[in-house]
């Protein structure tokens, strides 16, 4: 118990102790001198006696505990109004995060897209008051998820990506790399061939919107996407991530509406957290087309502008782990909102004080019979 105005107490207790030292020099410069009344002879043999022996005791004994009530009183009113504290740290929150995943659906990916999807249900499962949310792009980006804490909605679309990440695999090895654009498809391969055609457009209605003349992996816009898909951006005190995949092989047919170097700087100003995953160099597509080592640093100097981290998708370092590591980055971590309140505690002085003023007022009564 700390006091907030100990002043009080010290000036109230010098005080007090002075008036009691003058009246106890006032008293006793008065003690045996007549001042009034019925002067009376012989009073020596009254004094001896037992009954006045006794009466001057009980007298004194209570006058005592009369001016013991009485200074205890002034006391405990005195830390009383010195008022009496103390300090609790309480937690008032928890500073949260907004995570979004920002997926390149392009074909060349569905290996690791299909795995980091699997694995992020988990991860998304043990959230607590976190908003998750899915962006996915190809030649237009699509807002698959909005920030949401209903998990369950979450892990339903994460669940609904990875089916679509299995679909785009069948399609490419069985129909695509054997019979490629040539139209040429078996009769008894045919009926599959077009049930998979339905459900991927599903997605690519939306993920591959004006491919034909804008190109496809347009990865700056893909990523200005999932930013501004943070409600007021700029001005929040959350926390804001968002997890990247993509192998950057831009095939843009024009000039994209932003690049990916507007963009991490775009994430850099509005301080959202970049954390990119690429794919290794045996999974990397057509290298005879794209470099590995300049999609790579591309991607790589983009995230760290930002202050994430880069990561390869390899044999030794796969998806889980990765995510493990992101989950690990101060970005990532949730940080404790301690605020400190101040207690009032007046119920010891107040109860000390009526105590003391009512063993005061008690032994004044008996005094007066």
């Amino acid at each position: 118990m700390e006091l907030m105005y100990v002043n009080i107490v010290i000036i109230g207790i010098v005080v007090l102790l002075a008036a009691l030292l003058g009246l106890f020099f006032i008293h006793r410069r008065s003690k045996g001198r007549f001042v009034d009344g019925t002067r009376a002879a012989n009073t020596a043999r009254i004094r001896q006696s037992k009954l006045y022996k006794s009466l001057n005791i009980r007298y004194r004994v209570l006058s005592a505990v009369m001016l013991a009530g009485l200074v205890g009183s002034i006391v405990s009113a005195l830390f009383l109004a010195a008022r009496p504290y103390r300090t609790d740290d309480v937690v008032s929150g928890v500073k949260k995060r907004d995570i979004i995943l920002c997926l390149d659906v392009s074909y060349s990916l569905y290996d690791l897209n299909c795995e980091l999807t699997d694995y992020l249900k988990g991860v998304v499962a043990g959230l607590q008051g976190d908003r998750f949310g899915i962006s996915i792009f190809n030649t237009s980006s699509v807002t698959y998820v909005p920030l949401t804490d209903d998990y369950d909605y979450v892990i339903d679309r994460l669940d609904a990506l990875h089916d679509y990440f299995v679909l785009q695999k069948e399609y490419f090895e069985n129909y695509y790399l054997p019979y490629g654009d040539s139209g040429y498809i078996p009769d008894d391969m045919m009926e599959r061939y077009k049930e998979l055609s339905d459900k991927l457009d599903y997605f690519e209605a939306g993920t591959l919107y004006n491919n034909w003349y804008r190109g496809s992996s347009l990865i700056g816009e893909g990523l200005g996407t999932a930013l501004y898909s943070f409600p007021y951006l700029g001005d929040s005190e959350r926390t804001r991530v968002i997890i990247m995949c993509t192998d950057n092989e831009l095939n843009a047919f024009g000039r994209e509406v932003m690049n990916l170097k507007e963009a991490s700087e775009y994430c850099k100003k509005n301080k959202v957290t970049l954390f990119g995953i690429f794919p290794s160099e045996e999974k990397f597509y057509m290298p005879e087309e794209f470099n590995y080592s300049s999609c790579l640093n591309g991607f790589k100097t983009a995230v760290e502008k930002t202050g994430g981290k880069f990561y390869i998708r390899t044999r030794s370092q796969t998806v889980s782990e990765i995510v493990q590591d992101i989950q690990k980055q101060e970005a990532m971590l949730v940080k404790v909102v301690m605020t400190r309140q101040t207690v009032d505690l007046p119920g010891i002085p107040f109860l000390i004080m009526i105590i003391c003023l009512g063993i005061g007022c008690l032994a004044g009564l008996v005094l007066q019979k």
